[in-house]
């Protein structure tokens, strides 16, 4: 990947991320994994690392993969290319402020951009969910042939999954303490 496909593809990613960062991974996973450029694996655990670190998802994500593949300076070239967009667009919006607010047709078209950008946080997350939780190849084609449902499920990350959700919801521990009991947890026991 030049830096200009790296530019234009992560320009591409930024324009068409509505709603966050996590709308991006089903963007980057298409033109990064889908494409050959990086491993299922390396995106997962690029998630993982992104997701850990300070700042939205999508710019460490970009980040993340630029520097995978041109070091320091396709870390820049990616991050910016993924920021661009959101910045102009900002800033046409911020100088029209008055006619977009009150303009039906905008009204409308962000309203039906609610379920939709529902949907795409909705795919990757059931995707990680699969990839971290559950034993099935990205295709799902083995499903045909699993006959056993304890080979379905990884059922230690499935145990650590429930146990760190009810700590999050039930009893309110704070994110960033999630994070670091997921990590220990993971050097500790995987």
């Amino acid at each position: 990947m030049s830096y200009l496909q790296l530019f234009l593809t992560f320009f591409y990613i930024g324009l068409f991320t509505i709603g966050g960062g996590v709308v991006a991974i089903t963007l980057m996973q298409q033109a990064v994994v889908d494409k050959g450029i990086i491993s299922a694996d390396q995106f997962y655990n690029m998630i993982a690392i992104s997701e850990s670190t300070p700042g939205p998802l999508g710019t460490n994500m970009a980040t993340y993969i630029g520097f995978s593949q041109h070091g320091v300076l396709g870390a820049i070239v990616a991050t910016l290319a993924e920021a661009l967009p959101s910045i102009i667009i900002i800033l046409i919006i911020a100088h029209f402020l008055e006619k977009f607010h009150k303009n039906p047709l905008v009204k409308g078209a962000l309203s039906f951009l609610r379920p939709v950008t529902t949907g795409l946080v909705l795919v990757p997350a059931l995707q990680i969910f699969i990839y971290a939780v559950m034993n099935l190849p990205e295709d799902f084609a083995v499903l045909k042939q699993i006959s056993e449902w304890k080979n379905l499920f990884n059922w230690m990350n499935l145990a650590v999954y429930e146990l760190f959700t009810v700590l999050l919801f039930k009893f309110k521990l704070h994110p960033i303490l999630i994070i670091l009991m997921g990590a220990a947890f993971g050097m500790l026991f995987l």
